[in-house]
């Protein structure tokens, strides 16, 4: 937990020019968080007094999972939470647990891997080329791995994998890597939800700093997850990631601040004032090429945050990423807070989870494009973040040129030379993307038993 000294807070509130200009209808607030890197905007706000020259005094607590941090946000015990994207949306529509939450603020860009046991890369070896200098060939395809499934198949045994939750970026992640590469990981219906019906691999939920363990235990063969759950894996010698999702999808959305849509209505300009400090965070973070990073990687080694090794940590924020112990290549943008506009909340990054959601089944009927749109709207909100992008550019905190003023929310077309099957992404038209992807449901089909029908 962090938590202000109360006469430090009052005393540097006192000469902020933004406490003064906001009348704030809350300034004590909790926001949870899950012990991942891209946790950074949350732990910079607080420890570059962000926060405090809005005016709020907050307390920064590390939850459990994923379901004890919604539902934390939901009763009211958090004010706000470092949130998987899927989560808001999933609520909102009463995927799970239904309540309407919302936000302001997209936290990042990229920031995950695919990770295999030792054992499982030594057999998918063989079905990878590599460079002239003997290293894999990057981006490594599912296709390499689909012997290994078949060969465990044939000798009776199911080929787990894990991921974080089931409406989390990593499940859709892991199993679009896997359809990309001709494996079904398996559909969810009504009445069945472990996600595994018709799978040739299964999936199944671990919280992120369990990865490792479970792996090393040999419950899971492979997981999906966000840093630096992957490079932890490295140092311990005991998997190796084969792609980042950078390199699955270039750019691609990930964790968002979620807040209840009766906590913006209650308390507007205290969600403004909490959007300013969360987007300043985002710009120290990227700022000056990444210049600060190796100083967010020792506040982020904290026990109180991350509680990685420094080392681990920096060895994915700090621009590179390394595959097979002592494949180190440089991803400069393998973690986004602030570039390419990763804070602004894009109906078109909506758009995409909800076809992901229909694709697998957790959307168990067909829906024409004007609902992806409607329910894009109710929960992503960039009309906040833009009056919180507004003020810190009046106060001469932010640069007028860094924000996307004139968007409708929608991102151009993601082309197909940014993603790993070549199929491109345009979330204006999210059922037409649905029909261009040769794995998942389509048009009106649905999952009823244990096959797909229509």
């Amino acid at each position: 937990m962090k938590t202000f000294l109360t006469a430090l807070a009052a005393s540097t509130a006192l000469v902020s020019p933004a406490f003064a200009e906001l009348d704030l209808e809350k300034d004590e607030l909790t926001f949870g968080f899950i012990k991942l890197t891209d946790m950074a905007p949350l732990a910079v706000a607080y420890e570059q007094g962000y926060f405090l020259d809005e005016g709020l005094f907050v307390t920064l607590e590390a939850q459990a999972n994923w379901k004890v941090l919604l539902d934390g946000v939901i009763g009211g015990q958090l004010d706000g939470a470092h949130m998987l994207a899927g989560q808001p949306l999933a609520a909102t529509i009463g995927y799970g647990t239904e309540a309407h939450i919302i936000t302001p603020f997209s936290m990042d860009l990229n920031g995950n891997g695919i990770t295999v046991s030792n054992a499982v890369w030594e057999e998918m070896k063989p079905n990878i080329p590599t460079n002239e200098d003997g290293l894999p060939q990057h981006p490594i395809s599912a296709e390499a791995l689909a012997p290994v499934v078949e060969k465990y198949r044939s000798e009776g045994k199911p080929f787990n994998m894990g991921m974080v939750f089931p409406v989390s970026t990593h499940n859709y992640e892991l199993r679009y890597w896997l359809a990309a590469g001709g494996l079904e990981p398996g559909y969810y219906s009504p009445e069945n939800v472990t996600g595994q019906i018709g799978a040739d691999v299964l999936l199944s939920v671990t919280p992120p700093p369990q990865m490792p363990a479970t792996l090393e235990a040999g419950t899971i063969y492979g997981y999906c997850v966000g840093e630096p759950w992957n490079q932890a894996a490295v140092f311990k010698g005991i998997g190796v990631p084969v792609i980042t999702d950078y390199e699955l999808w270039k750019n691609n959305p990930e964790k968002v601040f979620g807040i209840t849509a009766d906590f913006a209505e209650e308390n507007p300009n205290t969600t403004k004032a909490v959007v300013k400090a969360l987007i300043r965070a985002a710009m120290w973070l990227d700022e000056n090429d990444n210049a600060n990073r190796m100083e967010a990687v020792e506040m982020l080694s904290q026990p109180e945050y991350v509680g990685a090794d420094a080392e681990v940590i920096a060895n994915s924020m700090t621009g590179t990423f390394e595959y097979e112990k002592g494949d180190k290549r440089e991803v400069p943008d393998f973690n986004v807070f602030f570039r390419y506009n990763a804070t602004y909340p894009f109906y078109s990054d909506a758009v995409w989870y909800l076809t992901q959601m229909r694709r697998w089944g957790q959307i168990a009927e067909a829906k024409p494009d004007s609902w992806y749109d409607e329910v894009a709207k109710s929960v992503y909100k960039p009309e906040i973040y833009l009056e919180a992008a507004r003020a810190l550019v009046d106060e001469g905190l932010a640069n007028e040129a860094d924000f996307p003023w004139d968007s409708d929310g929608y991102k151009d077309a993601t082309p197909a030379a940014d993603i790993i099957d070549g199929i491109p992404y345009d979330g204006r038209s999210p059922n037409a993307y649905l029909e261009s992807l040769p794995i998942g449901l389509k048009g009106e089909q649905k999952v009823v038993g244990n096959e797909i029908q229509g």
